[in-house]
Protein backbone atom coordinates (compact mmCIF):
# COMPACT_ATOMS: atom_id res chain seq x y z
CA UNK A 1 0.00 0.00 0.00
CA UNK A 2 1.46 3.39 -1.15
CA UNK A 3 1.29 5.66 1.96
CA UNK A 4 -0.90 8.54 1.98
CA UNK A 5 1.29 11.36 3.17
CA UNK A 6 5.30 11.67 2.96
CA UNK A 7 6.73 13.50 5.86
CA UNK A 8 10.55 14.78 5.14
CA UNK A 9 12.10 15.96 8.69
CA UNK A 10 11.32 13.47 11.93
CA UNK A 11 13.05 16.04 14.77
CA UNK A 12 11.46 17.25 17.49
CA UNK A 13 8.55 19.03 15.65
CA UNK A 14 8.36 16.46 13.10
CA UNK A 15 8.35 13.41 14.72
CA UNK A 16 5.45 14.60 16.89
CA UNK A 17 3.16 15.82 13.77
CA UNK A 18 3.49 13.17 11.99
CA UNK A 19 2.47 10.68 14.65
CA UNK A 20 -0.58 13.19 14.93
CA UNK A 21 -1.27 12.42 11.19
CA UNK A 22 -1.08 8.71 11.25
CA UNK A 23 -3.53 8.94 15.12
CA UNK A 24 -5.60 10.80 12.76
CA UNK A 25 -5.75 7.59 10.31
CA UNK A 26 -3.68 8.85 7.74
CA UNK A 27 -0.75 6.52 6.48
CA UNK A 28 2.41 7.72 6.49
CA UNK A 29 6.25 7.20 5.24
CA UNK A 30 8.72 9.09 6.91
CA UNK A 31 12.23 10.32 5.83
CA UNK A 32 14.98 11.42 8.27
CA UNK A 33 19.22 12.08 8.43
CA UNK A 34 18.45 10.18 11.69
CA UNK A 35 17.63 6.47 11.45
CA UNK A 36 16.61 6.15 14.89
CA UNK A 37 13.70 8.83 14.22
CA UNK A 38 12.42 6.87 11.46
CA UNK A 39 13.08 3.29 13.51
CA UNK A 40 10.07 5.50 15.71
CA UNK A 41 8.01 6.26 13.28
CA UNK A 42 7.73 3.32 12.33
CA UNK A 43 7.19 1.61 15.68
CA UNK A 44 4.43 3.46 15.80
CA UNK A 45 2.54 2.37 13.05
CA UNK A 46 4.10 4.28 10.30
CA UNK A 47 6.18 3.23 7.36
CA UNK A 48 9.92 3.25 6.64
CA UNK A 49 11.46 5.72 4.16
CA UNK A 50 13.79 3.79 1.77
CA UNK A 51 13.35 5.73 -1.71
CA UNK A 52 12.30 9.37 -1.60
CA UNK A 53 11.99 9.84 -5.28
CA UNK A 54 9.58 6.69 -5.38
CA UNK A 55 7.50 8.05 -2.48
CA UNK A 56 6.59 11.08 -3.18
CA UNK A 57 5.48 9.99 -6.78
CA UNK A 58 2.79 8.05 -5.57
CA UNK A 59 2.25 10.07 -2.21
CA UNK A 60 -1.00 12.23 -2.23
CA UNK A 61 0.14 14.58 0.02
CA UNK A 62 4.05 15.99 0.85
CA UNK A 63 5.06 17.18 4.36
CA UNK A 64 8.26 18.86 5.44
CA UNK A 65 9.46 20.22 8.51
CA UNK A 66 12.85 21.28 8.28
CA UNK A 67 15.72 23.41 9.83
CA UNK A 68 16.72 26.57 7.31
CA UNK A 69 15.66 27.78 3.71
CA UNK A 70 19.02 25.78 2.31
CA UNK A 71 17.67 22.38 3.38
CA UNK A 72 13.81 23.31 1.99
CA UNK A 73 15.72 24.04 -1.22
CA UNK A 74 17.56 21.02 -1.62
CA UNK A 75 14.81 19.08 -1.02
CA UNK A 76 12.46 20.60 -3.38
CA UNK A 77 14.38 21.79 -5.83
CA UNK A 78 17.18 20.21 -8.45
CA UNK A 79 16.47 17.35 -10.89
CA UNK A 80 15.89 15.14 -7.87
CA UNK A 81 13.86 17.55 -5.86
CA UNK A 82 10.05 16.69 -4.79
CA UNK A 83 8.81 19.48 -7.48
CA UNK A 84 10.53 17.54 -10.34
CA UNK A 85 9.07 13.91 -8.92
CA UNK A 86 5.34 14.40 -7.77
CA UNK A 87 2.50 14.15 -10.03
CA UNK A 88 0.03 16.50 -10.98
CA UNK A 89 -2.65 16.75 -8.10
CA UNK A 90 0.24 16.14 -5.08
CA UNK A 91 -0.24 18.78 -2.97
CA UNK A 92 2.96 19.93 -0.50
CA UNK A 93 2.98 21.45 2.80
CA UNK A 94 5.94 23.02 3.84
CA UNK A 95 6.03 23.75 7.55
CA UNK A 96 9.37 24.81 7.91
CA UNK A 97 10.31 28.07 9.18
CA UNK A 98 12.53 30.00 6.28
CA UNK A 99 12.61 33.15 4.50
CA UNK A 100 9.32 34.30 2.93
CA UNK A 101 10.99 35.02 -0.60
CA UNK A 102 11.99 31.25 -0.56
CA UNK A 103 8.62 30.31 -0.40
CA UNK A 104 7.23 32.59 -2.81
CA UNK A 105 9.88 31.20 -5.43
CA UNK A 106 9.22 27.04 -4.41
CA UNK A 107 4.82 28.18 -4.05
CA UNK A 108 5.44 29.83 -7.63
CA UNK A 109 7.81 27.00 -8.93
CA UNK A 110 4.96 24.51 -7.95
CA UNK A 111 2.04 26.47 -9.14
CA UNK A 112 4.04 26.43 -12.78
CA UNK A 113 3.71 23.12 -12.51
CA UNK A 114 0.10 22.42 -11.63
CA UNK A 115 1.31 21.90 -8.12
CA UNK A 116 -0.48 22.95 -4.84
CA UNK A 117 1.96 24.11 -2.45
CA UNK A 118 1.49 26.02 0.89
CA UNK A 119 3.73 27.63 2.72
CA UNK A 120 2.39 26.30 6.71
CA UNK A 121 5.24 27.21 9.39
CA UNK A 122 3.70 26.56 13.09
CA UNK A 123 3.80 27.82 16.38
CA UNK A 124 3.13 26.03 19.24
CA UNK A 125 7.03 24.27 20.08
CA UNK A 126 7.54 20.56 20.83
CA UNK A 127 4.39 20.83 23.02
CA UNK A 128 2.30 22.28 20.68
CA UNK A 129 3.30 19.90 18.57
CA UNK A 130 3.14 16.86 20.79
CA UNK A 131 -0.92 17.65 21.72
CA UNK A 132 -1.80 18.38 18.56
CA UNK A 133 -2.59 22.24 19.13
CA UNK A 134 -0.27 24.04 16.96
CA UNK A 135 -1.25 27.32 15.22
CA UNK A 136 -0.97 26.94 11.39
CA UNK A 137 0.32 29.92 9.64
CA UNK A 138 -0.31 29.68 5.87
CA UNK A 139 0.71 31.26 2.63
CA UNK A 140 -0.77 29.77 -0.84
CA UNK A 141 -4.06 29.80 -2.46
CA UNK A 142 -7.53 29.48 -0.98
CA UNK A 143 -7.48 25.84 -3.19
CA UNK A 144 -4.30 25.02 -1.32
CA UNK A 145 -5.54 26.10 1.95
CA UNK A 146 -8.69 24.03 1.67
CA UNK A 147 -7.17 21.09 0.54
CA UNK A 148 -4.69 20.87 3.01
CA UNK A 149 -7.18 21.60 6.39
CA UNK A 150 -7.85 17.42 6.66
CA UNK A 151 -4.62 17.49 7.52
CA UNK A 152 -3.45 20.68 9.11
CA UNK A 153 -6.56 20.28 11.54
CA UNK A 154 -4.85 16.59 12.99
CA UNK A 155 -1.68 18.71 13.65
CA UNK A 156 -3.31 21.62 14.96
CA UNK A 157 -6.28 23.60 16.62
CA UNK A 158 -5.82 27.09 15.09
CA UNK A 159 -5.12 27.58 11.38
CA UNK A 160 -5.11 31.17 9.60
CA UNK A 161 -4.85 31.59 6.23
CA UNK A 162 -2.56 34.63 5.99
CA UNK A 163 -2.34 35.23 2.11
CA UNK A 164 -0.40 34.25 -1.05
CA UNK A 165 2.98 32.24 -1.23
CA UNK A 166 5.26 33.28 1.58
CA UNK A 167 2.48 34.95 3.53
CA UNK A 168 2.42 32.50 6.60
CA UNK A 169 6.62 32.84 6.14
CA UNK A 170 6.16 36.13 6.99
CA UNK A 171 3.25 35.96 9.82
CA UNK A 172 6.12 33.54 11.30
CA UNK A 173 9.03 35.88 11.39
CA UNK A 174 7.36 38.64 12.56
CA UNK A 175 5.34 36.52 15.25
CA UNK A 176 9.16 34.77 16.30
CA UNK A 177 10.73 38.31 16.17
CA UNK A 178 8.26 39.47 18.75
CA UNK A 179 8.77 35.93 20.88
CA UNK A 180 12.57 36.85 20.89
CA UNK A 181 12.28 40.22 22.21
CA UNK A 182 9.57 39.21 24.96
CA UNK A 183 11.61 36.14 26.13
CA UNK A 184 14.36 38.58 26.35
CA UNK A 185 12.11 41.47 28.43
CA UNK A 186 10.55 39.01 30.36
CA UNK A 187 13.51 37.39 31.69
CA UNK A 188 15.23 40.95 32.28
CA UNK A 189 12.06 41.61 34.23
CA UNK A 190 12.26 39.05 36.25
CA UNK A 191 16.37 39.41 37.08
CA UNK A 192 15.62 42.30 38.31
CA UNK A 193 12.95 41.44 40.88
CA UNK A 194 15.07 38.17 41.98
CA UNK A 195 18.19 40.86 42.36
CA UNK A 196 15.94 42.91 44.89
CA UNK A 197 15.65 39.76 47.00
CA UNK A 198 11.76 38.78 45.12
CA UNK A 199 10.60 35.53 44.71
CA UNK A 200 10.38 35.20 41.09
CA UNK A 201 7.07 32.69 41.28
CA UNK A 202 5.25 35.73 43.37
CA UNK A 203 6.37 38.23 40.93
CA UNK A 204 5.54 35.85 38.10
CA UNK A 205 1.99 35.62 39.49
CA UNK A 206 1.46 39.44 40.11
CA UNK A 207 2.96 40.61 36.77
CA UNK A 208 0.32 37.95 34.80
CA UNK A 209 -2.47 39.61 36.74
CA UNK A 210 -1.15 43.06 35.70
CA UNK A 211 0.15 45.23 32.41
CA UNK A 212 3.61 43.16 32.15
CA UNK A 213 1.00 39.95 31.23
CA UNK A 214 2.71 38.00 27.91
CA UNK A 215 2.75 34.54 26.70
CA UNK A 216 6.35 33.81 27.39
CA UNK A 217 5.45 34.03 31.36
CA UNK A 218 2.59 31.92 31.60
CA UNK A 219 3.51 29.41 29.14
CA UNK A 220 7.85 29.22 29.10
CA UNK A 221 8.71 31.00 32.19
CA UNK A 222 12.14 31.53 31.70
CA UNK A 223 13.04 31.17 35.46
CA UNK A 224 14.17 28.04 36.81
CA UNK A 225 11.21 26.36 39.55
CA UNK A 226 8.52 28.47 38.27
CA UNK A 227 7.10 26.39 36.17
CA UNK A 228 8.24 22.70 36.89
CA UNK A 229 7.00 21.51 33.70
CA UNK A 230 8.93 24.24 31.46
CA UNK A 231 12.19 23.66 29.90
CA UNK A 232 13.87 26.18 32.60
CA UNK A 233 13.08 24.24 35.18
CA UNK A 234 14.51 20.59 33.30
CA UNK A 235 17.84 22.36 32.62
CA UNK A 236 16.97 24.32 29.94
CA UNK A 237 16.21 20.69 27.87
CA UNK A 238 13.84 20.33 24.80
CA UNK A 239 11.86 23.16 24.23
CA UNK A 240 12.93 25.73 21.75
CA UNK A 241 16.35 26.24 21.08
CA UNK A 242 18.95 29.00 21.08
CA UNK A 243 20.12 28.53 17.53
CA UNK A 244 16.65 28.07 16.36
CA UNK A 245 15.44 31.07 17.83
CA UNK A 246 19.10 32.88 16.37
CA UNK A 247 17.84 31.89 12.90
CA UNK A 248 15.01 33.14 13.16
CA UNK A 249 15.86 36.68 14.90
CA UNK A 250 18.03 36.88 11.54
CA UNK A 251 15.21 35.55 9.00
CA UNK A 252 13.31 39.13 10.26
CA UNK A 253 16.77 41.35 10.09
CA UNK A 254 17.36 40.43 6.98
CA UNK A 255 14.02 40.91 5.35
CA UNK A 256 13.71 43.84 7.46
CA UNK A 257 17.00 45.02 5.07
CA UNK A 258 14.73 43.86 2.00
CA UNK A 259 11.53 46.06 3.02
CA UNK A 260 13.85 49.35 4.46
CA UNK A 261 11.94 48.46 7.86
CA UNK A 262 12.99 49.27 10.81
CA UNK A 263 13.54 46.73 13.54
CA UNK A 264 15.69 48.50 16.23
CA UNK A 265 14.42 45.60 18.99
CA UNK A 266 14.83 43.00 16.61
CA UNK A 267 18.34 43.22 16.01
CA UNK A 268 19.00 43.45 19.58
CA UNK A 269 17.22 40.79 20.28
CA UNK A 270 19.86 38.88 17.50
CA UNK A 271 22.57 40.12 18.90
CA UNK A 272 21.74 39.09 21.98
CA UNK A 273 20.71 34.92 21.15
CA UNK A 274 24.31 35.26 19.16
CA UNK A 275 26.35 36.31 22.04
CA UNK A 276 24.38 33.98 23.89
CA UNK A 277 25.10 31.30 21.32
CA UNK A 278 28.81 31.53 20.93
CA UNK A 279 28.91 31.60 24.87
CA UNK A 280 28.15 27.91 24.01
CA UNK A 281 24.33 27.66 24.62
CA UNK A 282 22.68 27.17 21.13
CA UNK A 283 21.22 23.72 22.01
CA UNK A 284 19.44 24.64 24.81
CA UNK A 285 15.89 26.02 25.14
CA UNK A 286 15.92 30.00 24.19
CA UNK A 287 14.48 30.88 27.71
CA UNK A 288 18.13 29.60 28.54
CA UNK A 289 18.85 33.64 27.74
CA UNK A 290 18.13 34.15 31.40
CA UNK A 291 21.43 32.58 32.83
CA UNK A 292 23.17 34.60 30.37
CA UNK A 293 21.47 38.05 31.31
CA UNK A 294 22.18 37.23 34.80
CA UNK A 295 25.62 36.94 34.63
CA UNK A 296 27.68 40.05 36.40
Amino acid sequence: MTPEVVFIGLGNMGMPMALNLLRGGFSVIGFDLAQANVDSLVAAGGAKGIDLAQAVKGAKVVVSMLPASQHVQSVYLGDQGVLALVQKGTLLIDSSTIAPQVAKELGVAAAAKGIEMIDAPVSGGPFGAKAGTLTFMVGGTEQGFAAAQPYLQKMGKALYHAGAHGSGQTVKVCNNMLLGITMIGTAEALRLGVANGLDPAVLSEIMSKSSGNNWVLNSCNPCPGVMPESAASNGYAGGFGVDLMLKDLGLAVENSLATKCSVPLGGLARNLYDMHSKLGHGKLDYGSIYETLGKK
